[in-house]
């Protein structure tokens, strides 16, 4: 399943299937094929989703003497899979339009 965010404020989002099922377990919901955020929860899901991605960064930091390889990464981070939402959160809100997923 693909997420597909869609707003009369933004443009669309889109995300893998596996992607988008975290980010809705991450905002306390179930992962569900249709949906919306409503005007009124939008600052509440930046707050989550910007804790989650701190609490993410933390534990992706390597221990101080650690000896991996410079430039070994372990992937794409959770703040790069939620920047664009959360930037579309933002335009959102402030335009007072809802996001919606789904057919």
């Amino acid at each position: 399943m693909l997420y597909k965010f869609k707003s009369k404020a933004a443009g669309d989002v889109i995300m893998l299937g596996p992607n988008g099922d975290q980010v809705m377990r991450l905002l306390g919901r179930e992962p569900a094929p249709k949906g919306i955020f409503e005007v009124e929860h939008m600052p509440g899901i930046i707050a989550t989703l910007e804790q989650a991605v701190t609490a993410d960064e933390a534990a992706r930091k390597p221990p101080a003497d650690d000896d991996a390889a410079p430039g070994k990464g372990d992937g794409v981070s959770l703040r790069q899979r939620v920047w664009p939402l959360v930037e579309m959160i933002r335009r959102c809100h402030a335009a007072r339009e809802v996001i919606t997923w789904g057919t």
